[in-house]
């Protein structure tokens, strides 16, 4: 069955990685990756002192060779060494100074304090450190300490991007656990949006458009005092033709012309075929005077003759 295939070569993976982890502990072994292709099997081992992983004259490596492909059955096996830029960023390499360091007899207390601070300045986004055992002294209960910093995923699909490592310290005292958690600085969340790198890349794309126009302008500039002529984008013809057509249908605006908008043309145009109606003309009766106002010019006129005397 293919289960079974896909079993066996994890179970050859872990084994590789228990052997090579014994083998180049003190050259600070973290992980191995397996690529086969048609001739040989390349087997990329990442270490953080990649002398020690090599040895004089490559003689180290050439005997891990011979010993892989014999014990693991692996055809053509061929080792890479590669070595760890910034080992404060690997979570494994980190959990094997913390236990190297606390079995040599330092405070582990001391330990964390002094790996989360290298972790944090190598500039890392999150870290978790959890310590578990024999951490009171002999007399002491086992218990859990957890020191953490900045952001750390643990649950959901993107706790897959956050590395993960955990080892086991055997000092005088007891066992002690470490599990420790780094979230390395070019790590990107799909749930995480800086609106700083949008507004950077749009003030950049504007300013690139207002140097463009300026440059336009000078070059403009500098053809006038030359005394050729600016170059202009040629229009189309059908643009031509368009605004051709435009200004034959708006009547003339020039001085001794009358001007005539096209909106008070047509209402003349209406007026002229509107249908005239056969509508009698009524004489106009004139208006009866008033008894009150005759009486009131009379005295107008009395008084006007006494003034006058």
């Amino acid at each position: 069955m293919i289960e079974k295939f896909f079993v066996e070569q994890g179970r050859k993976k872990v084994e590789l990685d228990r052997y090579l982890f014994k083998e180049l502990d003190k050259a600070g072994f973290t992980k191995s990756e397996i690529v086969k292709t048609p001739l040989v099997t390349r087997i990329v081992v990442n270490v953080t002192r990649p002398g020690l992983a090599i040895g004089k004259s490559g003689s180290n490596i050439s005997q891990l060779t011979e010993t892989i492909g014999r014990r693991f059955k692996i055809d053509n096996p061929q080792l890479e060494i590669k070595e760890i830029t910034n080992p404060n960023l690997d979570a494994k390499a980190v959990c094997n100074k913390m236990r190297a360091t606390i079995e040599r007899g330092f405070a582990w207390r001391s330990v964390i304090f002094k790996t989360l601070n290298d972790i944090k300045y190598a500039g890392a986004i999150g870290i978790e450190i959890i310590v578990s055992g024999k951490i009171t002294g002999k007399a002491g209960r086992k218990r859990k300490q957890r020191y953490f910093y900045g952001y750390v995923k643990k649950i959901g699909e993107q706790a897959r991007l956050v590395d993960y490592a955990k080892t086991t310290a055997y000092p005088k005292v007891g066992a002690i656990g470490i599990k420790v958690r780094i979230i390395r600085p070019d790590t990107k969340f799909p749930d995480k949006v800086k609106i700083k790198d949008y507004i950077t890349a749009y003030k950049k794309e504007h300013e690139a458009a207002d140097a463009g126009e300026a440059k336009e302008a000078t070059e403009a500039v500098a053809d006038v005092a030359e005394g050729k002529e600016p170059a202009t984008a040629e229009t189309p013809k059908a643009a031509v033709a368009e605004e051709k057509k435009a200004t034959e249908a708006i009547p003339s605006l020039t001085r001794g012309e009358d001007r005539v908008l096209p909106s008070e043309e047509h209402a003349r145009k209406a007026e002229k075929h509107k249908p005239k109606a056969d509508v009698k003309k009524k004489a106009e009766k004139p208006e009866e005077a008033k008894p009150g106002a005759n009486a009131e010019s009379g005295k107008e006129q009395a008084g006007k003759a006494e003034v006058a005397k």
